[in-house]
């Protein structure tokens, strides 16, 4: 889903099929993305400090109670529709403190709490979180993982050190060319570069190592600033394969990189991720909503 710069006509790529659509979305004026989930948005309009959550496809809309997001990182556990939904926000007050904030849809308020870090945990925009075990994992700029339960309130950084990689990952804007998603209750960091191919490592069930993978077993991954996924059951020439938010050629394809060819498509199409507005664009997933929607735009 990409974001214009102004207008409130939103484009859609499938991957799946190559082919894009547009939807006039007025609702989502003067708001910017935050996360993605089972086919919802979460959306920010900073004029009215207003969290909301918004399914393009159904146009429902579901309020949060107020809150200031400046640098926070922003995520939530499942759809809104469901009872045991949260939301969650985290910012660094200094590398040994964090503020951590929740709320459930159709709550009044948000609970806020200051956890004191094990391990230092520098947070920002371009921090990823994702939902795995019934915990927040949270990957801080330096590629170290902070872990907050909220049944129990407990915030705690892992001791395991980030994932090695060569040398020339290390540049500048090295740490904008991270992804994080789960599958199967496993936690998967994806590194690029713009002058090498991709590196996926899984953190290992005991939490203190990780483990490079050669191959997706067949799954696909799907990479953006804000949140990526992982799906199954895809046509075949898109399994074991890594998907980014960038499309090319008129909007005709999107960059991807085989585990199976060890190669980017389009060739000489790897792109260098600190060049990218990380409010640009935003993985949705196809629901049953999306299907239903594309079916009626066809007819």
């Amino acid at each position: 889903m990409y974001f214009p710069k102004c207008g409130d006509m939103y484009d859609f790529y499938d991957p799946s099929e190559r082919k894009s659509f547009s939807i006039q979305l007025p609702e989502l004026y003067d708001s910017r993305v935050c996360y993605t989930k089972d086919g919802w948005l979460l959306l920010y309009r900073p004029k009215t400090y207003r969290l909301f959550f918004f399914n393009p496809f159904t146009r429902e809309k579901i309020k949060l109670p107020r809150l200031e997001i400046t640098y926070q990182i922003v995520a939530f556990s499942c759809a809104p529709t469901s009872s045991s939904c949260v939301v969650f926000t985290l910012k660094h007050l200094s590398p040994s403190i964090v503020l951590i904030s929740t709320c459930h849809p159709g709550g009044e308020e948000w609970v806020t709490i200051n956890h004191r870090n094990r391990l230092p945990f520098v947070s920002s925009i371009w921090n990823k979180v994702v939902f795995c075990n019934d915990r927040f994992y949270c990957l801080s700029l330096t590629g170290w993982i902070g872990v907050y339960h909220p049944v129990e309130q407990i915030w705690n950084v892992l001791s395991v050190p980030p994932p090695q990689c060569p040398e020339n990952f290390i540049a500048k804007t090295w740490w904008k060319g991270k992804f994080m998603t789960e599958h199967n209750g496993e936690i998967l960091v994806i590194y690029t570069c713009v002058s090498d191919n991709p590196l996926i490592f899984k953190l290992v069930k005991s939490e203190t190592a990780w483990e490079e993978m050669k191959t997706l077993n067949g799954v696909t991954l799907f990479s953006g600033f804000l949140a990526s996924h992982a799906m199954e059951d895809l046509p075949g020439n898109m399994r074991n394969n890594i998907y980014f938010s960038k499309v090319r050629f008129f909007g005709k394809r999107c960059i991807s990189y085989s585990l199976d060819d060890k190669r980017y498509y389009p060739s000489k199409q790897c792109h260098d991720w600190g060049e990218q507005d990380p409010f640009e664009t935003i993985w949705i997933e196809q629901t049953q909503d999306a299907l239903s929607f594309l079916e009626e735009e066809e007819q």
